[in-house]
């Protein structure tokens, strides 16, 4: 479609539903005007029109956080769009990466679990401290903490291996994954970082790589 066939508003703005290429996970809610949707189409990164500055901005203009445009999808009233992009860093001015981590309700029926929803827990415990929080103890105790338990999980994963021991594996691995996370949550390493890694991979021969690591 022509991007002259988008309602804007009143105020000549437009809904923009920012996603994840990669995860499909919702970044941001931000607002376009014709202006910032045909630099967003030009230069392929995004560009919103701010509200209250009443003005144009790049994301990632000062902070470096670019978001490289892959779509823009207009709803079927054509009065909204989603943007899918590749980002460079977080989306949330607080450091977060997406926007929305600020839980309002879940359903305990109904809610399923996701590494990025793990992901986001951890990050919350982090920017958001909660008293009596695992979490936050071990951020709070910083970086060899974190580390030294990263290290104990893994022997804790390997005495499971060399067991044998199926289920005393799975739980071992669960809590090595958790505190993992927790470190990729302390060194800014977002999901996205690891799946890009592991999709260069893919295309790697094994014995190069192993001869390029040792």
């Amino acid at each position: 479609m022509e991007t002259k066939e988008l309602k804007f508003d009143a105020n000549g703005l437009i809904p923009a539903i920012v996603q994840d290429h990669y995860t499909k996970e919702v970044l941001t809610l931000a607002y376009m005007n014709a202006e910032s949707l045909a630099i967003t189409i030009d230069e392929g990164r995004t560009c919103f029109f701010s509200r209250s500055r009443q003005e144009l901005w790049r994301k990632g203009e000062t902070s470096g956080n670019v978001q490289h445009v892959v779509s823009i999808t207009a709803d079927c009233d054509k009065d909204a769009l989603v943007v899918e992009v590749v980002k460079d860093g977080p989306a949330c001015h607080t450091g977060a990466e997406s926007c929305f981590f600020q839980p309002v309700y879940l359903s305990e029926e109904l809610k399923q679990f996701s590494y990025e929803g793990l992901y986001h827990l951890i990050q919350g415990r982090k920017t958001d401290p909660k008293e009596g929080s695992y979490t936050t103890y071990l951020f709070d105790k910083g970086l060899d903490k974190i580390l030294k338990k990263v290290g104990e999980e893994c022997t804790e994963v390997i005495i499971g291996g060399r067991k044998e021991d199926k289920e005393e594996t799975i739980y071992e691995i669960a809590d090595l994954t958790y505190h993992v996370m927790v470190l990729m949550v302390q060194m800014g390493i977002s999901l996205e970082d690891v799946t890009r890694e592991l999709e260069k991979r893919h295309v790697i021969d094994h014995k190069v790589k192993q001869e390029r690591m040792q």
